[in-house]
Order: C-alpha cells, then structure tokens, then sequence
C-alpha cells in the first residue's frame, strides 16, 4: 500500500478515515515521525522526498528508507497503512522544540481518528526531536488510541517523557526506547541549550521503572547479544559519535518491525526479562580507548556463544 503523506499544518485527505476503515483485521497503522532539520516546505530537506519516501534520493546522506524497512511498499491491502507525518523542524534547537509539542498536539486528532475509524490502536516510531511529537501525541490522545511506540533516540527530556507515560493513554500504550551512548553529545547539547543542564534527556532512560516502558541501548555489547538470541542480529561496530545509528544499524529495523506490528510476538514482558536494561554512563563511547569499543564487542560474542 502507498505511503500516505500528511503534515501537520496542512488538511488531513479525507479519504484516509475510508482507507483505514477498509483495511484487513490484522493489517497494522504505523506512523512514521522524522527529527530534527527536516522541513516538508523545502525540497532539499524534505523527509517525504527521504527517510519516510519509499523510494529516497540516493543521493541524500543517510537515505534509508524507513516504510520499506518496515516492510510497506507491496500492493496488498494486509500490508498494512503507512502514514509519512512531516513537521516543521528546521531552525534553531529552542524553536523546532517547541514546533515539535505543536505537531504532536496536531498528532492526538490525527491518531484518535485512525484509531475510531479502524477499530485498532496505531504504531508509532519516530527520531530525535520526532519524539516529542510522538509522547506530546501520546499525552493528549484518547485512551486506547495509541498501542506500541518506538523512540529512536529522541530528543526529549525525562520528565515529559514520565507525564506522557501518566496519561490515560500512556498508560494502555507500550514504549521502546531506544538509546545510544554515541548520541551523547546530542543529549548534552538538549540539557544544556533548553535547560542549562538542569533536565536529563531520554539517553539515561526513563527515570522510575514501569511494566509498559523498556529502554534499550543499542551499542552495549550485552543487548546486542540479547537481540541475537531473540532472533535480531543486528551490526556490532559502534561509532564515537553518531545521532542516526537507531535506523542505520543493520538488522534493527527486523526488531522494530516485529515489535510493532507482531507485539504478542515481543511482549513487554519477555523484552524486560531477556534485555538487560543497562544503560552505560554518558561519555562511555566518546572518551573509549582506541580497540576499546572493538573488545567489548567480542567479549559479548563469546558470552552469546557459550551462552
């Protein structure tokens, strides 16, 4: 099925209601959220025209295509639906947080109507400041409304994070949040430019533990371990630093995909049980000795292996 395209300061097509209410029992709703720097009003920093197109400019850096990662693209209505959601993200830090809550306001009525007119809960994933919208979203939505949601790095602070979680509908929802210790210096600037290092980003990890939040880092050598024996393999060289590895690291999308559209597959509670839900200190990927990353990447291979 195509990819819808809707943005959040344009009309919602009216056929999508029809669209989503003709869709098989089991045929998922995803949406897809881009982050920080993208803009749907200029070409050259279109997320319609990257990572949520099906077909992206090759010639974009870090063009992967996120629909057909997660397995959209295919003629057949049990495919599922696909919505592209495009925001405002351009600009400085302070002013495309703020658009962010915005759109994910924008987002809740958007959600809320898939949700009434498909009798099914919608699937969220979304990136770096896209995170904001997706948990503003989750916040405000009608319970019930929104079922998985998957973090990839985002930009957010704890805080709002745990608000969006005592929702009526953060409580029914399920989160993955996805961290990185190579997104670190991404985290910092957050807590330093928005609140003078006064707040924690979601890099550390949700702050009190829940039944229906799990994070997991994705350059720690026992998680990728843990994914292995789940049935993910997925790439095993970390980088310094890099803010986009949560959708450029072979394999992970596998897990996404799973996670989102064959949750009784994932439960949360086999996720809390076999992830270890460590997050490592800040700085640990940054400030590593040269060989460092590269032994503990094969220390964790002979524990899966013996294991």
């Amino acid at each position: 099925m195509p990819v819808v395209r809707i943005n959040a300061d344009h009309a919602l097509p009216q056929h999508l209601w029809q669209v989503a209410a003709d869709l098989p029992a089991e045929a998922p709703i995803v949406v897809m959220i881009h982050g920080y720097r993208y803009s749907p009003s200029q070409p050259a920093h279109d997320p319609h025209r990257h990572i949520l197109s099906l077909d992206p400019d090759p010639r974009q850096r870090r063009a992967t295509s996120w629909p057909r990662a997660l397995g959209f693209g295919g003629a057949h209505p049990q495919d599922g639906l696909a919505i592209a959601f495009g925001w405002e993200a351009r600009g400085t830090l302070r002013g495309a947080y703020r658009r962010a809550g915005l759109a994910g306001r924008s987002l809740s009525g958007l959600v809320d109507r898939l949700a009434h007119a498909s009798g099914r809960p919608v699937a969220v994933i979304s990136h770096s400041l896209g995170a904001r919208v997706a948990l503003t979203a989750l916040r405000e939505a009608v319970c019930g409304t929104i079922g998985r949601m998957i973090l990839l790095t985002g930009a957010e602070f704890r805080d709002e994070a745990a608000r969006a979680l005592a929702s009526a509908a953060g409580r029914q929802a399920e989160v993955i949040n996805i961290t990185s210790r190579e997104n670190d210096l991404f985290d910092f600037a957050l807590e330093q430019w928005l609140s003078l290092g006064r707040r924690q980003a979601l890099g550390f990890g949700l702050n009190r533990p829940t039944r229906n939040w799990v994070d997991m880092q994705i350059d720690e050598g026992e998680t990728l371990a843990a994914l292995e024996r789940l049935g993910f393999p997925t790439e095993r060289h970390p980088r310094r630093l890099s803010h986009w590895t949560p959708y450029l690291r072979r394999g992970l999308f596998d897990f996404y995909r799973t996670a989102l559209f064959q949750p009784w597959a994932l439960p949360m509670g086999l996720l809390h049980a076999r992830l270890p839900g460590r997050i490592e200190p800040r700085w640990s990927r940054l400030l590593s000795r040269p060989g460092q990353m590269g032994a503990a990447a094969a220390k964790a291979d002979v524990r899966l292996h013996a294991g």
